[in-house]
């Protein structure tokens, strides 16, 4: 069975806080990023909608989602939401906005299974390795289990958690989609050429 896959999803996911330095966003979109994903815990609703839709605007043509919430997508015209176990449910955020692109959540090919059944269009699966970018994350499931996820054509799996460049290629040669990064990039000496480096390695 072959999986579908929405053509607007990025194999290469950027996490986005305020605290980046958004001035290199769009090198990063030009070196091959296709996708931003807010994230910003800290932020209030307008401060979230604001970086949004800057973000929006400095990647092209790149895709652009939000985490968590709905609202902020919507209200900051990005094309995706990306939703925790503890955030609206799938099937809600689905038919509040239909044209959204979704992603949720997963540790499991139960979570799996459940998140394609309500409605996502992909699978946030990790954290794959350990990682200091999120507390409170649970053990690292690893490279076996992603294989497994990515084997079971469920929903595409982005691989998340300790994601530099070999590990993408892995994440990418046991199936996955596509990976989502902070350090790698934004923790590198050179953001932008360790962005070309992961392009590479999840072509």
């Amino acid at each position: 069975m072959r999986v579908a896959v929405s053509p607007r999803l990025p194999r290469l996911f950027c996490l986005v806080s305020s605290h980046d330095d958004l001035a290199l966003l769009p090198a990063l979109a030009e070196a091959g990023v296709d996708g931003f994903q807010v994230r910003d815990k800290a932020a209030t609703t307008r401060e979230l909608i604001d970086l949004a839709a800057r973000v929006r605007s400095l990647v092209g043509r790149a895709c652009v989602i939000v985490d968590d919430r709905v609202d902020v997508a919507l209200a900051a015209g990005v094309d995706g939401v990306h939703l925790g176990v503890e955030d609206l449910p799938i099937e809600v955020a689905r038919r509040l906005a239909p044209e959204l692109l979704i992603g949720a959540t997963c540790r499991s090919g139960t979570a799996l299974a459940a998140a394609r059944s309500a409605g996502a269009d992909y699978a946030g699966f990790g954290p794959i390795h350990p990682t200091s970018s999120k507390a409170g994350l649970p053990a690292p499931l690893g490279v076996d289990a992603l294989a497994t996820a990515a084997a079971d054509a469920v929903l595409p799996v982005i691989a998340i958690g300790g994601i530099d460049a070999a590990a993408a290629r892995s994440a990418r040669a046991a199936g996955a989609h596509g990976v989502a990064v902070i350090g790698a990039i934004w923790r590198d000496p050179d953001p932008v050429n360790a962005a070309k480096e992961l392009v590479a390695a999840v072509a």
